[in-house]
């Protein structure tokens, strides 16, 4: 079992593939009710490759913790009726979505699922790792209070309303707390796509209170969706190659491996560079280096070994 942080939000698994892709109706035969999308079957709902893209946007409003399993897994038929315990006595503070890694294969290769169960969340559309492996119900327990934490510190803190109406239906629409008046700026210039607004509201943000991380992650992960906007990444890999010491060519590519989630590649691709320059131009590199870890989170084991290597070559 893992510890869940603020930092666990940055750098886990790249789900971009299938944020965008078109929801297929669900087989009315074996959707609750005859309903066509996952949402609808109330907090434990079966999604697939086709319909996931859902799940990440109601991840926006309510955590969302996925359970990949399959029908031969022991484990897996263990941990499930525990899963579907503690999601059901939250009371709408968090759904369960089931994803059968057999019949959606794309599903678990995005998870990097090497061996079921595996349970992950997904907070504001991103993917933290809880666990694998059938664990004790206690500890199921422990983790999903330090989720709804990380999820509360996120802005995520909508429910589902499983009384009255909703009962019937299955689950009613979350209601999504209020964001602080910059963040909420900050969102909505995200969405527009005006990143250079997205980042003024956040650096404000700091301004007036410099403890608050929510802000600091939002600006580093906004600084890094205005930097890859617009970039090819076989032409800046192409350019990298062609001038190994250039150092923003370098920086185009580090900047796309991380937003696509290959946070080993883009520590290597620096720390190579920050090697093989010349002490008085190092700096640069290093101040992206120690940006980038920020984003990630300190207490991921990639950006320790990164650290590591960066003071071996400092000193």
């Amino acid at each position: 079992m893992s510890d869940i942080s603020p930092a666990a939000l940055r750098g886990a698994v790249d789900l971009s593939s299938l944020r965008n892709r078109p929801a297929a109706p669900a087989n009315p035969a074996s959707a609750p009710d005859g309903d066509q999308t996952p949402v609808q079957g109330g907090l434990i709902v079966d999604v697939t490759d086709a319909t996931f893209g859902q799940v990440l946007e109601l991840s926006r409003t309510v955590p969302v913790v996925v359970d990949l399993w399959a029908e031969w897994c022991g484990p897996c038929k263990q941990l499930s009726p525990i899963l579907e315990k503690v999601v059901t006595e939250l009371s709408g503070r968090v759904v369960l979505a089931k994803v059968d890694v057999d019949a959606n294969p794309q599903l678990a290769q995005s998870f990097r699922a090497q061996s079921i169960p595996m349970v992950v969340a997904l907070i504001a559309g991103q993917p933290v790792p809880m666990f694998t492996g059938a664990v004790p119900e206690e500890q199921v327990r422990q983790v999903f209070d330090q989720l709804l934490q990380v999820a509360a510190q996120n802005g995520v803190t909508g429910s589902v309303d499983v009384t009255g109406e909703a009962d019937a239906q299955g689950a009613d629409e979350p209601q999504e707390a209020p964001l602080p008046p910059l963040h909420a700026e900050a969102f909505a210039a995200i969405e527009r796509g005006d990143y250079a607004a997205a980042i003024a509201a956040y650096e404000k943000a700091l301004a007036e209170n410099p403890r608050d991380e929510d802000a600091r992650a939002g600006l580093g992960q906004v600084r890094l969706l205005d930097r890859v906007q617009g970039l090819d990444l076989q032409e800046a890999r192409a350019a990298a190659a062609a001038a190994p010491q250039d150092v923003q060519a370098q920086f185009a590519v580090a900047d796309l491996d991380i937003s696509g989630g290959h946070v080993e590649d883009a520590f290597g691709r620096l720390l190579d560079l920050f090697a093989a320059l010349p002490s008085d131009q190092r700096a640069p590199v290093r101040e992206r280096l120690v940006e980038l870890f920020g984003l990630i989170g300190a207490d991921d084991p990639r950006v320790t070994a990164a650290r590591n290597r960066l003071s071996s070559l400092l000193f």
